[in-house]
């Protein structure tokens, strides 16, 4: 009646006994023998990867319409229990389980083990992570095999002490990728350190460095990766630009409050050219003598996911605190202005600031933010996460409750996760097609 598929329980069986003969014939080296024998029950199978063709895209583009969600789909909600100060655990989980990409990923099986002890494979906890997480049971899920690998794999977050969630995500990130590089997946990704695993094809962007020296004007790049930016905020040790709420701060659309500062102000400042100073003098590889110089960074390439971290807590010879400043962001961003394209347009006093009919491929849209409540000492993570469109949920460890638009923004954040609008495949394939990747 409803044309949904049908699984019958005894074909399910013979298929996968066939498919388990097929495996072991296809096991003609000694090297597929042992990749076979490590393999995790369920998990690595070998799928042939989709590749659209001419005829497919021609389909979806006379369909465009999509299946969609409606407000009551619950899958994917559920709570993860503290295990003893893990709620910084248990946030950065939360919001990575809720990125489209990621989550499409292990939900299709792609992760192919190649480790030696497949229970020590961070990646392979994490795909039991998702299936658990997506099963459909309300109840809270109990993420202890997470930690101990954690414990393993980053020591200096083992324990049950308080520990910083940005610190936690580095350090997962850094592992799973690691332990997913033998994946049959991406391979013609275009990142700068030429990894295709699926952390870099997702979080990888390109940071650029240009030192331009100040007595011959040459100047000197480099582009190095990277997973997040670390942003300053007012108040802090280091000095900030007051950013007055003119044209430019309307750029994307954030709160406009007298004092207030925004997101874009911050990223500004972020790009912002820097003096280096006559005590740190650089041989200028142009001129060949020690000269002082500037320093700008912008986005040379920018990230499936874009993660921004508020550098709320300082640490201090002379002082520990922690910085409460509100931070104005917004649901959509535009990272436009912050490209190392728009510098070079800028200097050629060709720039004009983004529209609605900007660059589409350079446009985000939030799905998480994490919150910490609380001093140094003593404080909490929590998490928003966007489940689908305009549905927002707060998840507090074990608990999940709905939440508005206005308690997302007006939190006070310290990791947010944006996601690109447009994919590179659809801009380049289909971008006449309104199919936003989220």
């Amino acid at each position: 009646m409803c044309k949904d598929y049908v699984y019958d329980k005894d074909i399910e069986q013979i298929a996968k006994e066939e498919q388990g003969e097929a495996l072991k014939l296809q096991a003609s080296t000694s090297t597929e023998v042992s990749h076979q024998q490590c393999s995790v029950p369920g998990l690595g199978e070998k799928y042939p990867t989709w590749e659209t063709t001419k005829p497919e895209l021609e389909l979806l583009g006379h369909n465009p319409r999509r299946r969609r969600i409606t407000s009551s789909f619950t899958i994917g909600l559920r709570g993860l229990i503290n295990l003893g100060n893990t709620c910084f655990m248990n946030c950065i989980v939360q919001a990575l389980t809720h990125t489209p990409i990621l989550r499409d990923f292990f939900l299709s099986d792609r992760h192919r083990c190649e480790m030696p002890s497949p229970e020590l494979c961070l990646v392979c906890e994490m795909s039991s992570l998702f299936r658990e997480l997506y099963s459909g049971n309300p109840s809270p899920h109990v993420p202890y095999k997470l930690l101990h690998l954690v414990w393993i794999h980053a020591r200096h977050l083992a324990g049950y002490r308080q520990q910083d969630a940005h610190e936690f995500l580095i350090a997962a990130l850094d592992v799973l990728h690691r332990h997913c590089k033998g994946d049959d997946a991406g391979k013609a990704a275009n990142n700068p350190n030429h990894c295709n695993c699926i952390i870099d094809q997702i979080f990888t962007g390109g940071l650029q460095s240009d030192v331009t020296c100040q007595a011959c004007h040459g100047v000197s790049t480099t582009i190095d990766p990277c997973w997040d930016i670390s942003l300053d905020l007012p108040g802090s040790c280091t000095s900030f630009w007051p950013m007055s709420p003119g044209r430019e701060s309307s750029v994307n659309g954030e709160s406009h409050i007298p004092g207030t500062t925004t997101l874009t102000d911050c990223l500004r400042r972020f790009t912002r050219p820097e003096h280096l100073g006559s005590s740190a003098k650089i041989k200028c590889g142009s001129c060949q003598s020690y000269q002082e110089s500037t320093k700008q960074l912008t986005m040379n390439k920018l990230p499936v996911v874009a993660c921004f971290h508020f550098k709320r807590f300082e640490h201090s010879a002379k002082q520990r605190r922690k910085i409460t400043t509100y931070i104005s962001f917004p649901l959509e961003l535009d990272m436009t202005p912050f490209m190392a394209s728009s510098k070079e347009s800028r200097m050629n006093g060709q720039l004009q600031l983004p529209t609605s009919s900007g660059n589409d491929e350079n446009k985000y849209s939030l799905f998480a933010v994490v919150n910490h409540q609380g001093t140094l000492e003593s404080g909490h993570y929590t998490s928003f996460i966007r489940h689908h469109k305009d549905q927002w949920f707060k998840c507090d460890d074990a608990v999940i409750t709905k939440a508005s638009i206005k308690d997302v923004l007006d939190s006070e954040g310290y990791l947010l996760f944006y996601h690109k609008q447009v994919l590179e495949h659809e801009s380049e394939k289909v971008k006449e097609m309104n199919t936003q990747a989220y």
